[in-house]
């Protein structure tokens, strides 16, 4: 029996618990923050990623907590919030499946922490690696509570501002894209039943995703800035002038918008680890290896599917070892750098306003790329 330790509940590394117990492998899941808080609003799921959820077997009650949708719209940023466009959406997941679907990142989180734990794996929360020391057969872990163990299997999946990835040696920092953006969770009027898109008015992009039957999400991308020196009263007050811009569903959002503690404010950030995402038996997966902005709405999806392809890999292999898992890196690392690279294309044509932008067509050929088996 293979022995893995995974270091991060978030999605990917759940992912990967998940499916590794399930294959047979003997599981540890660590996580720093108490009790699996999942940190955000909401996520948008394309179909890429609710492929990989059913395959995980926690499709039923994804889809019976979480809102699909088979269509987009554009509107205009004017006093209707004209309808300009709707169309159906790339049903990346196949026919099956609904084109998208928004969830809450925390309603999402426990569904595959318990179902982690279903399949076998043990999850302790407020815990984490101290250090990591390898040698050719194991990995020997000392523990924030200082226990110990040993393993034959280390995967990364602790976000974008790694340990792990620190702690075997690699030099990676994050750069920011130049876009930051405010998100509001909320409850659903009637009148948002999938993800619309306004370009221009107070930001970049206005939007929002159901992620329930009675809950959304709402963002509005801005040029960056540091807003750290605000109060929660007064990003709520930046939120609220920026959100007079946009009508339509959005007058509806307006009326909740109202809680300081509901708003959030991030910058857009983005990398991706060329070469081995590996070194000796220690793996990185999900944000640790590429951090993808939100413009095409693929961060949660590719490490999704960086999880099931390294499950798939590690359950079918008779040795861990170099060859392994630099088949890995081969196999998943073009296809992210094709999604980051998109993404980050789409954000840099909006800051310099570039009037020859082809945003249909790379969001097609991203559409396509991601319709394949990863």
């Amino acid at each position: 029996m293979t022995s893995v330790l995974v270091i991060g509940a978030g999605i990917a590394g759940s992912a990967a618990a998940i499916a590794l117990a399930k294959g047979g492998a003997s599981v540890d899941v660590v996580e720093i923050t108490p009790g699996g808080n999942a940190a955000g609003s909401g996520i948008t799921l394309q179909g890429n990623a609710l492929r990989v959820l059913r395959d995980l077997g926690v499709w039923d009650e994804v889809s019976a907590h979480g809102y699909g949708f088979d269509t987009i719209g554009i509107r205009a940023p004017d006093a209707g919030g004209t309808l300009l466009v709707e169309m159906d959406d790339a049903r990346t997941g196949g026919p099956d499946l609904p084109s998208g679907m928004g969830m809450e990142r925390p309603v999402l989180a426990s569904i595959l922490h318990e179902a982690a734990e279903n399949a076998g794996a043990k999850l302790r929360f407020g815990v984490t690696a101290s250090s990591l020391i390898q040698d050719e057969s194991s990995v020997a872990v000392t523990f924030s509570d200082e226990t110990i163990g040993r393993y034959d299997l280390v995967i990364g999946a602790d976000g974008v501002r790694s340990w792990v990835r620190a702690a075997i040696g690699i030099d990676l920092t994050p750069r920011p894209t130049g876009m930051g953006i405010w998100r509001l969770v909320g409850p659903r009027p009637d009148s948002v039943t999938r993800t619309d898109l306004y370009y221009g008015g107070a930001g970049y992009i206005a939007g929002y995703c159901p992620t329930g039957v009675n809950s959304l999400y709402a963002y509005i991308v801005e040029e960056a800035q540091d807003r750290t020196c605000l109060t929660p009263e007064q990003r709520l007050g930046v939120m609220q002038g920026l959100a007079e811009s946009y009508h339509g569903p959005w007058d509806d959002i307006k009326q909740h918008l109202d809680d300081p503690k509901a708003i959030n404010y991030t910058w857009f950030e983005t990398h991706v680890l060329e070469g081995p995402w590996h070194r000796g038996r220690v793996v990185l997966i999900g944000d640790a290896a590429h951090c993808c902005p939100p413009t095409v709405a693929q961060g949660g999806a590719q490490g999704l599917e960086d999880a099931i392809v390294l499950a798939d890999m590690v359950l079918g292999a008779n040795t861990i070892d170099d060859a392994l898992l630099d088949d890995f890196t081969g196999r998943r690392l073009p296809r992210a750098r094709a999604v980051v690279e998109a993404s980050v294309q789409i954000g840099t044509w909006m800051l310099e306003h570039a009037t020859d932008a082809d945003v249909p067509g790379v969001m097609g050929r991203v559409a396509a790329l991601v319709s394949e088996a990863p």
